[in-house]
């Protein structure tokens, strides 16, 4: 028991603790209180301000943090508190590292989910819109997330879409948006066009469900096979950083790029019409003697037709005979080839079959290799094609019929025919409604529709179609670093030292269509000179989903809600009824009730907990099992720092005195201390910056938190420079995670008298927690320096973290070949090495002896 004059002088000392001298907010000074929910809640009201509006420091370098930016339903979800809870916890962990972070916000606000919305309220979109981002702007500010306000965008606001339509003209002078008649997929509920990557393996629409239909319609698109084979090189680019299987995905929707297109006219019914014929062997182009169509071809739908069908070669400029049929195997995801009898044995049976009549000729006349580059030299001099795609590959569609989106800034003439508007006739606005009590669309809206010819000024009508959403969201990355632009879609210098995008986190449902869109888009835009890099993003952290448990009768497949189920022994059962019940994982929905309410728990725990509930035990890449099993764990390490920090107080306002430890015992007590903060500043920063993988740096908090607990002796708290300095480190470095709770640790620890690190350069004791360095580990610390041979581990040195911060891969190498375990296993000799260092927390070198091995996926 401790003396009753020590408990009073610290409950004086408690009382008078927020009077303490301090430049800045001082602690609230109730560590004499068991920290609850209302003393979190308190603690977070009190601190939100220096929380939510940190100045934005003037730093070099620039570090660019971007999250997937959310599509305003109204209500945030479980996802949404989980990527924008990794994506604050990383902008905070670079500001303390002395960057200057770029962590935007905007809407991706345009769409039919919203529309559907408005429909059933009878109420216009942009009104519903407008709604939902007010609400979840105020759930965002709620959970404490440091986004940079002054840069948010929407992209149904005119100033934006304006360069949206900018951008559409831009590929339209390039030849990169074009219009043409297609067979396009038909959602019958949502009345509209769908792209081929809209539609599921099942026919059915990604978005109402329902299986589409087929029909035939003029349409706008984007030729983005034009770029596949750049595309498809640049995922071998050295600056793309944590890929993984992201890249695989992207291979595998480009396709294998080993074929060209060169588009062509059909003559039907005396129109000519434009045609892409793809073909391995471009050569075929000049030596081709027919085309092959399948009837169901777009082109020839409406239209009479018979053997006397022909076409327009332009690489040639003479005709060739265009044939019919539907026997014929086509390349996969094509319906026209082009046939060269004389060179392939396939395209001379299927001349045959068609008892079409070749003139014999010599293959030795034809250079295949030489005429094949020719074809596609004269294909890009004459802008037709001649670029590397898959067969299987298409370009982009992005006609939507319905109102909520970016009108398509085409103007139809009757003498003119299709003319661009004009730039400085941008933006085409979309015109407002007072009700939206049906699917509507631009077409109904005459006095919209009717305007007259930029040109000829005769009357003339708009393009009634609405872009593809996805068109609005491939560009929004580049408008965030110059949102306020009034003469151009971003300023380029402003992009300078901000691109490409440092670390892009979103879901993997976007890791093929966004993510490919994205790409494009960034390599067009470079290709004007408008930007300094074609990938816009250097690494990805893509983030698991948040799964509930969900409870589905077994013979109906019907859902219900938790409260309706029952558990006898280890069968789960409806309660009414007594049928047996599944229970699975899956993806959080409100029709199968196994949603969480980010709210309940902001009213229950406050926002830090939420953070630190969506971030713990799983690493953000991993799908997130929601239940109440974290939270023991979580509130547990809260209160251990709680208590740590109030026995800290305690016994430093008393500067407690005793002989019970020897000065041999305390310097081994303080050498522990040491050694454990610099191994977990080590750890924790690795997986912060390196890995992201936040749910371990966690753990390793958790870990330093312990060191500081477990049988240390009042004089350590008292008297202890390393305890000090340990305790310093944990607050700082659990700051990115519970920003709001360690201000207050923070105050607490500035509050308290006779410290002893006072002098120490790493901490500047007059500034809050988050104004502080990111700990580092001292120079005399042994750090790990790791080989692996063939993949395998062979030796582990321990090398100064001075020493192994200026260590280059020259000297790594050699340092590792001079070790007898290493010598061993390369007695084959040095292939190719790898070298990884990561500064301040480990090295490891990769050393590869066979060609087998160099197939092994490094770490």
């Amino acid at each position: 028991m401790y003396s009753l004059k020590l408990f009073r002088t610290f409950s004086n000392f408690m009382h008078n603790v927020t009077i303490t001298f301090r430049r800045k907010k001082t602690s609230l000074g109730l560590w004499h209180e068991d920290v609850n929910r209302d003393i979190k809640i308190k603690i977070e009201k009190y601190w939100s301000n220096e929380v939510l509006h940190r100045e934005i420091s003037n730093a070099d370098p620039v570090y660019y943090v971007l999250p997937m930016f959310p599509y305003p339903s109204g209500n945030l979800h479980m996802g949404h508190v989980r990527v924008y809870s990794i994506s604050d916890a990383l902008t905070r962990f670079h500001k303390l590292n002395g960057y200057k972070v770029i962590h935007p916000i905007g809407w991706d606000a345009f769409g039919l989910p919203a529309e559907n919305a408005a429909i059933e309220r009878n109420i216009p979109p942009y009104k519903w819109t407008k709604s939902n981002i007010e609400r979840m702007k105020q759930q965002l500010l709620q959970l404490g997330f440091e986004f940079d306000w002054t840069r948010e965008i929407s992209t149904c606001n005119p100033h934006y879409y304006k360069w949206t339509q900018y951008i559409f003209l831009k590929l339209l002078e390039n030849g990169l948006a074009y219009q043409c008649k297609a067979e396009v997929n038909w959602d019958p509920v949502d009345q509209t066009v769908l792209a081929d990557e809209q539609v599921d393996d099942l026919g059915c629409s990604w978005r109402s469900g329902v299986k589409v239909e087929k029909k035939l319609l003029t349409q706008w698109f984007i030729k983005t096979t034009k770029y596949a084979k750049k595309l498809l090189d640049g995922l071998k680019d050295k600056s793309l950083e944590n890929w993984k299987d992201i890249i695989n995905l992207q291979r595998h929707w480009i396709g294998d790029c080993d074929g060209t297109v060169v588009t062509f006219k059909l003559n039907v019914d005396g129109t000519m019409k434009l045609f892409d014929v793809w073909t391995k062997n471009p050569y075929k182009y000049i030596h081709g003697n027919f085309i092959v169509m399948k009837s169901s071809h777009p082109l020839l739908q409406g239209h009479t037709y018979n053997s006397g069908l022909s076409c327009l070669n332009p690489i040639t400029d003479s005709e060739m005979p265009v044939y019919i049929c539907d026997t014929v195997e086509y390349p996969e995801g094509r319906d026209v080839l082009i046939a060269c009898p004389t060179q392939d044995e396939t395209d001379n049976q299927i001349a045959q079959a068609l008892q079409i009549s070749i003139d014999q000729v010599n293959k030795k006349d034809i250079a295949i290799e030489s005429d094949s580059l020719k074809a596609i030299e004269i294909a890009t001099n004459k802008n037709v094609g001649g670029h590397f795609v898959s067969s299987k590959l298409k370009d982009w569609l992005i006609s939507r019929q319905r109102y909520w989106g970016t009108p398509i800034p085409i103007i139809y003439c009757p003498k003119c025919n299709i003319v661009p508007v004009p730039y400085e006739d941008l933006p085409v606005v979309l015109p407002e409604l007072d009700t939206h009590s049906g699917i509507q669309t631009l077409q109904s809206l005459d006095n919209w529709v009717n305007c007259k010819c930029p040109k000829c000024h005769s009357n003339a009508k708009r393009e009634t179609d609405t872009m593809d959403t996805f068109v609005d969201s491939s560009w929004y990355f580049y408008r965030f670093l110059d949102p306020k632009n009034e003469f151009a879609p971003f300023n380029k210098e402003k992009l300078k030292n901000s691109t490409p995008v440092d670390i892009y986190i979103g879901g993997k449902e976007h890791a093929v269509l966004h993510l490919y869109y994205a790409r494009f888009m960034s390599y067009f835009l470079n290709s004007l000179g408008m930007t300094y890099v074609e990938e816009p993003f250097k690494k990805l952290l893509v983030q698991g989903m948040v799964m509930g448990q969900s409870y589905k009768v077994k013979s109906s497949g019907k859902y219900l809600p938790p409260e309706n189920v029952e558990k006898v022994g280890e069968i789960y059962k409806e309660k009414v009824t007594g049928e047996p019940v599944l229970v699975q994982w899956e993806k959080m929905s409100k029709s199968k009730y196994n949603g969480e309410n980010p709210e309940r728990l902001l009213e229950s725990y406050g926002c830090d907990m939420t953070r630190l509930l969506i971030l713990a035990d799983v690493p953000p890449g991993t799908p997130r099992r929601w239940s109440d099993a974290t939270l023991p764990g979580c509130l547990n390490w809260q209160h251990r720092l709680w208590m740590t920090m109030r026995e800290f107080l305690k016994y430093r306002a008393n500067n407690f005195e005793s002989n019970s430890l020897s000065p041999e015992e305390f310097k081994k007590i303080e050498n522990k201390i040491w050694e454990n903060r610099n191994y977990f500043t080590a750890t924790t920063t690795y997986h912060f910056r390196d890995t992201q993988k936040l749910s371990v740096g966690i753990s390793r908090l958790q870990s330093l938190t312990s060191t500081l607990r477990n049988n240390i002796p009042p004089e350590v708290y008292a008297r202890s420079k390393e305890f000090e300095l340990a305790l310093a480190a944990l607050i700082i470095m659990a700051s990115p995670i519970t920003p709001h709770f360690c201000s207050e640790l923070w105050a607490g620890l500035l509050s308290a008298p006779h410290r002893i690190s006072s002098h120490n350069s790493t901490i500047n004791w007059e500034n809050n927690v988050l104004e502080q360095n990111w700990p580092t580990v001292d120079d005399h610390y042994k750090l790990s320096f790791l080989c692996k041979v063939d993949g395998a581990d062979r030796c582990e040195l321990k090398i100064k973290a001075a020493e192994l911060n200026n260590l280059h891969e020259e000297r790594a190498l050699q340092v590792m070949l001079n070790e007898e375990s290493v010598q061993k296993w390369t007695r084959r000799g040095v292939l190719r090495q790898k070298y990884e260092l990561y500064p301040g927390c480990r090295a490891i070198l990769h050393i590869f002896t066979n060609k087998k091995q160099k197939q092994v996926e490094e770490v």
